[in-house]
């Protein structure tokens, strides 16, 4: 068996996950690719691809990046320059055609593949069995990657309300379009990691027909495990006497939350906590013009190893995904993974990872007083807490291992590439006696 993966980056959530699922299934003697925009390490079975003639022509000639040329379209809509998580994916950027006819996978599996890395187009011509993993929404709406509050996606999109327009054939109606034109004959498995994100697809114009399947993301639990707080506390020179409260983001991202965990902080450093706790904050540096938490706030940066981010979590009594919407939170597995409690929003695949009071706590979409007392709950009671730990734990364990990930999709990629086989014998024997 042979597998090709294809991503922009492997770095970040969905990037991370798509290199976990190809180590998990190398450890099981698949033989597995992935091909990049740009690598950063030194795997053999990752390979960049590179620029296509036409957009290393658009680089010299126009002076303008092919990625830029690439947004012109939004020059016709009310958001003119764009807005952040919305893709159009209609020009070829990258060449990847030739490296997919080279490498001649039995099957390709797709994982987040905007920003130019693949265009609607390219899709269907690389005709191998598809099995396409969602990290968000983007495969089947007119272009946003979450729809927030819009179920357009379940018709045929357009007065997109991310775009601000009020014009049933806008660019989102176009890029809708544009894949039903692609897709006609696409025969593709859909993978969701979360039940929520499934719900979704079978709900969506585009994708309604698809098989879908739910196998959720893999973690490498020997390496996310409890860990004595003691010491990953000194590691970080971090205070033993105070209870940690953990927050991380990739940049800070407006949908993780933050903007919704601060009031809840301020909220209860004016309680019976105001002298209990401190804050810890990974993913970004501390901000010149910061804002008052209401405790002592520690900044960890960005932390770009497993064992940095399992010594942070480790460290913490508590973790917060304060997210807007989300698929499979990553950070939210890693932390039960190391036996610490969350607290997050019911939205998404939440309720995939956290049963509520049972390894955690789930708050009511968007109150702030519900998050708070939700951090309040998980912290009050030692024993409790304990209790808490080694659910998530356990939790993990059984539900979200790499190699459980790992087996689910060689089963799958074995089945898509059975039937594709069989599939395209018939065929021919039927072309053969007409």
């Amino acid at each position: 068996m042979k597998a090709l993966l294809l991503s922009i980056s492997l770095v970040g959530g969905a990037g991370g996950a798509t290199y976990r699922l190809h180590q998990g299934l190398q450890r099981l003697g698949i033989v597995s690719n992935v091909l990049v925009k740009t690598k950063f390490d030194n795997d053999e079975a990752v390979i960049a691809v590179p620029k296509t003639q036409f957009a290393k022509w658009l680089d010299r000639t126009v002076y303008l990046r092919a990625e830029k040329v690439s947004r012109l379209p939004f020059k016709l809509s009310p958001k003119r320059y764009g807005v952040r998580g919305f893709y159009l994916q209609w020009l070829p950027v990258y060449d990847l055609n030739a490296k997919v006819k080279q490498l001649d996978p039995d099957v390709i599996n797709l994982h987040w593949i905007c920003n130019d890395f693949l265009s609607i187009e390219t899709i269907p011509k690389f005709n191998k069995p598809l099995v396409w993993t969602l990290h968000d929404m983007w495969a089947f709406t007119g272009g946003c990657d979450y729809s927030l509050d819009c179920d357009r996606y379940m018709n045929s999109c357009g007065a997109c309300p991310q775009l601000d327009s009020n014009k049933d054939r806008d660019l989102s109606h176009w890029v809708w379009q544009r894949k039903v034109k692609a897709w006609k004959n696409l025969k593709s498995t859909v993978v969701t990691p979360s039940s929520w994100l499934a719900k979704r697809v079978s709900s969506s114009s585009l994708f309604k027909d698809l098989r879908v399947e739910v196998i959720p993301n893999g973690l490498d639990t020997e390496t996310f495990k409890p860990i004595n707080r003691q010491v990953a506390r000194e590691i970080l020179n971090l205070p033993q006497d105070k209870q940690i409260v953990l927050f991380g983001a990739w940049h800070n991202e407006y949908r993780k939350g933050f903007h919704l965990l601060e009031p809840a902080l301020r909220s209860l450093s004016k309680s019976e906590w105001s002298n209990k706790i401190e804050v810890v904050i990974f993913g970004f540096s501390e901000p010149i013009n910061r804002s008052d938490l209401g405790f002592k706030t520690h900044y960890l940066g960005k932390l770009n190893d497993a064992k940095s981010l399992a010594l942070a979590y480790g460290a913490a009594d508590v973790f917060v995904a304060p997210s807007l919407y989300d698929n499979l939170p990553t950070t939210v597995m890693e932390a039960i993974a190391c036996g610490t409690p969350c607290v997050a929003f019911n939205i998404g695949g939440v309720p995939d990872l956290i049963d509520h009071q049972q390894n955690g706590y789930i708050a009511r979409p968007y109150e702030i007083d519900d998050l708070a007392k939700g951090i309040a709950w998980i912290l009050a009671d030692r024993d409790r807490h304990q209790q808490l730990s080694a659910r998530a734990r356990a939790k993990a364990e059984r539900e979200f291992t790499l190699e459980l990930q790992a087996r689910r999709y060689r089963d799958l990629f074995e089945e898509v590439s059975e039937t594709h086989r069989r599939d395209f014998y018939t065929t021919e024997k039927v072309l053969i006696t007409r």
